[in-house]
């Protein structure tokens, strides 16, 4: 299967065991549009809104056709300052092009709380509790 991972890149650091587990049974991983450089974000909004704006823009863009191609997003929610299972706003919108486009989505934590709750619950995703081996060994 041909999976995005989409996350915070405050989750980066969480990446690599994931993928490799992932790639162990067979298969392909695209990495979040910009792991290989996560201040790369602080860079742009730096240099004012405006740069801001357009790479936020060019990332959406990017994001959607990353996910034309693959069979499925793989969303990594751990907590992020406080809040359980975070999905943000860019993960939020990469779940829903996957949803659009009939991609299958799976979660590695359970849904948050919050205002997207049911939003997130509509697209039907996978929740795997935590449990990789569900989705590397599915029932």
């Amino acid at each position: 299967m041909k999976i995005f991972l989409i996350c915070s890149k405050h989750f980066y650091d969480q990446i690599p065991p994931i993928k490799q587990a992932l790639e162990e049974a067979d298969h392909h991983i695209t990495l979040p549009n910009s792991y290989d450089d996560p201040s790369r974000e602080e860079q742009h909004r730096a240099q004012g809104a405006a740069v801001h704006a357009a790479w936020k823009a060019q990332m959406f863009r990017q994001s959607a056709e990353v996910i034309e191609k693959i069979d499925a997003v793989f969303v990594l929610n751990f907590e992020k300052n406080g809040i359980k299972n975070y999905i943000g706003g860019g993960t939020f919108l990469e779940m829903y092009d996957a949803f659009r486009l009939g991609k299958k989505i799976f979660l590695y934590h359970a849904v948050p709380e919050g205002i997207l709750h049911d939003e997130i619950l509509g697209f039907d995703p996978v929740i795997l509790n935590g449990d990789l081996g569900r989705f590397i060994q599915p029932d």
